[in-house]
């Protein structure tokens, strides 16, 4: 019997309200970037509430797979991050569980996730498009209603430019009324002027009924004389005036038909029969054209008269010199060759222009379909990714709310849309291989999410600021500096009478060290990275002086603190060889630039090493002065 553990129905919980919040948020972004694109189509048409709520249902439906991976990011951020800030994740891991098995209830809805996705994107996803894209095309083609403004030229109407000085919303009467009718052409534009009028639609919604008073018609006459340089026109005065305009206004739904062809209209199965036929229907017709082509175009014997035949199969074409049998013809020969030879060019330029075209514009829309096909697989299996991504960064960030998670779930979704874009625009125009276009973000963003969810589980520092500054110190040679101050409790005071006889030998092993490694001096370049022995000498010495150091500590004599406060704090590996592999260091010395970035670092920290010795002996015959000072008293 299935058992659901406590701590699994708390992640999930968690997760799933937090989830449901993110989706939501993220599906009205899309909507909205999608809405914006397409705002000019439905502004001003008039379109009913039924209309638009098709709209905004069919987009929606088709805006869930894109949304999913960015909520799911974006959910597992603040959901593993309020864990950590709340230190749950610590108490979890306090108790042995682990980062995987705090992950796996949510690892397996993520997997329930990815099936929806693909059900959206293989069942739905197409209906929907469908819908969508019928239903966007027949807003495209609606006109838009007829709302003339004030003062401006209005040209919504095919033929017509209307201007209309003043407007009675009230009563809807139209004031210093001039129209510009150029359904025959500029040339023959007819223009009336009227005092007032008014424009009604009549109850088919297919014309306007137009209503003048008091006006004037003036319409340019065609001349039946060519050199006649007046052109003749009428003009024409009335009191009131009747006109009817074609004007179709009504919302008429295109053919779902029309998105048949397309591969966002079609599940995977259809989309792998549209594969499969488009390809056998190309090596068809490049097969054909192939054969067109040797048997007319390329053939030589093609063009050639009954008698030139005879000539070229008793001889080879080779035998004869073609630039001399053209210099010895008459001009007209020539001329006749030339011609021939251009048409017959144009002919089979324009012959493979289209059939290029032809087979082009099959590759293309075979292109589309696979990457279609295989959008529908990326696209799902995003939502796993992105949450492998996000839940251990949320552990390894420890910031919950919707500051730092949101900025780093954006930045992270930035780089994926970049990344899936590029290859999936590469894909499609035939740039890359389809299959390596539409998976290169899974290739990229898959090794990412390991590498962290690795991290995590293992408590790594990998985006711990310190970390990073210390080794960047460590780097360039910045060390940090002693601070000693004194004890609250002392368990064991220090041997004073000890002391100084350890100092001393320090000190000259310190002055001994220096005078046998010879750190004034260059280092030699090459007996640098062929040298197999390890500096343990100058570890022993660090050793040494840290538990001297350690031990004076101990003491209750201000002077003496602030005095151990002069030791230096050494990096004892930074004078030698960057790595502990001979090869390695080999291979560092040959590969000459970076090896000597390498010599120029070693050779600064045997300078400072040296600097080092001299600093200890000083402040070891400070302290020994102290202490005796201080037994003196």
């Amino acid at each position: 019997m299935l058992r659901i553990k406590k701590l699994d129905i708390f992640i999930l919980k968690s997760f799933c309200m937090l989830f449901m919040g993110t989706f939501f948020i993220c599906l009205f972004i899309f909507m909205m970037q999608f809405l914006w694109r397409y705002v000019d189509e439905m502004v001003g048409k008039g379109l009913e509430m039924t209309v638009l709520a098709q709209f905004f249902f069919y987009s929606a439906l088709s805006l869930v797979p894109a949304s999913l991976p960015l909520a799911i990011l974006l959910a597992a951020l603040i959901t593993f991050g309020n864990f950590g800030e709340r230190f749950e994740l610590l108490a979890m891991k306090a108790a042995g569980i682990s980062l995987l098995k705090i992950m796996r209830p949510l690892i397996i809805f993520i997997c329930f996730i990815c099936l929806v996705s693909f059900y959206f994107q293989n069942v739905i996803g197409p209906q929907a498009q469908t819908k969508l894209w019928t239903l966007l095309l027949s807003m495209k083609q609606k006109s838009p209603e007829v709302d003339i403004p004030e003062g401006v030229f209005y040209d919504e109407i095919d033929g017509y430019n209307l201007y209309v000085k003043h407007k009675d919303r009230k009563t809807g009467m139209l004031y210093d009324v001039l129209i510009y009718n150029f359904e025959k052409g500029f040339e023959n534009a007819q223009i009336i002027k009227a005092d007032s009028g008014r424009l009604e639609m009549t109850a088919d919604k297919q014309h306007l009924y137009l209503h003048l008073f008091s006006g004037e018609q003036f319409e340019n006459l065609k001349s039946q004389n060519m050199n006649q340089r007046n052109v003749p026109y009428r003009r024409e005065a009335f009191r009131e005036k009747h006109a009817i305009i074609e004007f179709n206004s009504d919302f008429n739904m295109v053919d779902t038909g029309i998105m048949s062809s397309q591969s966002n209209s079609k599940d995977m199965k259809m989309l792998q029969a549209g594969i499969d036929s488009m390809t056998i229907q190309n090596d068809s017709v490049g097969r054909t054209y192939y054969k067109e082509a040797m048997s007319g175009t390329y053939n030589v014997t093609a063009s050639l008269s009954k008698e030139d035949t005879i000539k070229v199969e008793n001889a080879r074409l080779g035998d004869y010199n073609v630039d001399s049998l053209f210099n010895v013809a008459t001009l007209m020969q020539k001329q006749k060759i030339i011609s021939t030879a251009v048409s017959r060019a144009e002919s089979a330029g324009s012959d493979w222009s289209f059939k290029s075209y032809s087979i082009s514009q099959t590759d293309t829309s075979l292109r589309r379909h696979m990457t279609s096909w295989h959008e529908k697989l990326t696209l799902s299996l995003a939502c796993l990714i992105f949450f492998f991504i996000g839940a251990p960064l949320g552990g390894i960030i420890r910031k919950g709310g919707l500051g730092m998670p949101v900025v780093v779930s954006v930045l992270i979704f930035i780089v994926y849309y970049i990344i899936n874009n590029t290859g999936y625009k590469m894909a499609r125009d035939g740039k890359w291989i389809v299959w390596m276009g539409m998976w290169t973000s899974t290739a990229i963003l898959a090794p990412l999410g390991a590498f962290l969810t690795y991290k995590s589980n293992n408590d790594s520092v990998v985006l711990n600021a310190d970390a990073y500054i210390n080794w960047f110190k460590k780097v360039i040679g910045i060390r940090s500096v002693r601070h000693m101050f004194r004890k609250e409790v002392i368990i064991h005071d220090p041997d004073y009478a000890r002391l100084p006889g350890d100092l001393w030998a320090l000190s000259a092993d310190c002055r001994a060290y220096a005078e046998k490694k010879a750190l004034k001096r260059v280092p030699n370049y090459f007996r640098l990275w062929m040298n197999e022995t390890q500096d343990l000498e100058m570890e022993g010495i660090n050793e040494r002086m840290e538990g001297l150091i350690e031990e004076m500590s101990n003491t209750k004599s201000i002077p003496l603190l602030m005095a151990l406060n002069n030791y230096p704090v050494i990096a004892v590996h930074a004078h030698v060889r960057p790595f502990h592999n001979y090869w390695l260091n080999l291979l560092c010395g040959v590969v000459f630039p970076v090896g000597l970035f390498f010599y120029f670092r070693i050779w600064a920290f045997r300078i400072r090493l040296n600097k080092d010795m001299e600093r200890i002996i000083k402040t070891n015959e400070e302290v020994i002065k102290i202490i005796e000072t201080d037994q003196n008293k």
